[in-house]
């Protein structure tokens, strides 16, 4: 699989399940897709999100009347208890050409990854569904040991732009820009003051 960011903003994204892996899942699109999500029951906790809610019971629902719910969808998550069921809707999506992510049951095409973003950045972390743990593992080691992510990206784009005007080489600029990533210190003064690592910068690498 080749990892990519899609665009889902107004994208119908379908949910099959209604408990907290569905949840879960239906957290991770909310925010950008049109969320739809289908079970028999729904976990207060559905209630909470920006989604739509349609209940169904997968298990007596035609293959006919599934069709109408998959076709228009971009993406399709099978999120039931029931793998027997995650698998039928994703021969479904199949059929239709959709895209399916299963989340117990036969791998689909689309792997979810563990996520952590900020406003500048975002990284993904996915091990082909071996083992969930080590994705979740290396998403809070990132957020544990570099909380002023933000801020570096925001420094660093400022770097670059200061380094630009005084004609350098790209050589030049790329040693300094990565002699900054490895700078603990400035790391350090980022999570405390932006400003004052920005002027530890001009101090130590642009002077």
């Amino acid at each position: 699989m080749i990892p990519l960011f899609v665009e889902c903003t107004g994208k119908r994204v379908v949910i099959f399940g209604g408990g907290e892996v569905a949840v879960r899942k239906a957290g991770h699109f909310a925010r950008e897709a049109d969320v739809l999500m289908v079970s028999r029951t729904f976990r207060p906790a559905c209630r909470m999100l920006p989604v739509q809610l349609q209940t169904l019971n997968t298990r007596t629902a035609a293959d006919s009347e599934l069709g109408l719910i998959i076709a228009p969808a971009f993406l399709v998550i099978g999120a039931l208890s029931d793998q027997t069921e995650n698998n039928r809707i994703g021969a479904l999506c199949k059929e239709h050409g959709v895209l399916f992510n299963n989340a117990d049951g036969k791998p689909g095409d689309i792997v979810i990854p563990a996520m952590t973003a900020g406003a500048h950045y975002t990284v993904a972390v996915s091990t082909g569904s071996g083992s969930p743990a080590v994705s979740r593992f290396i998403r809070e080691e990132i957020e544990k040991h570099y909380p002023a992510m933000d801020a570096m990206v925001t420094l660093q784009h400022r770097l670059r732009a200061v380094l630009k005007e005084r004609m350098t080489t790209p050589e030049v600029r790329k040693k300094i820009l990565w002699s900054v990533l490895r700078d603990k210190t400035i790391w350090t003064t980022l999570d405390k003051s932006p400003e004052r690592a920005w002027e530890r910068v001009e101090e130590k690498y642009l002077s």
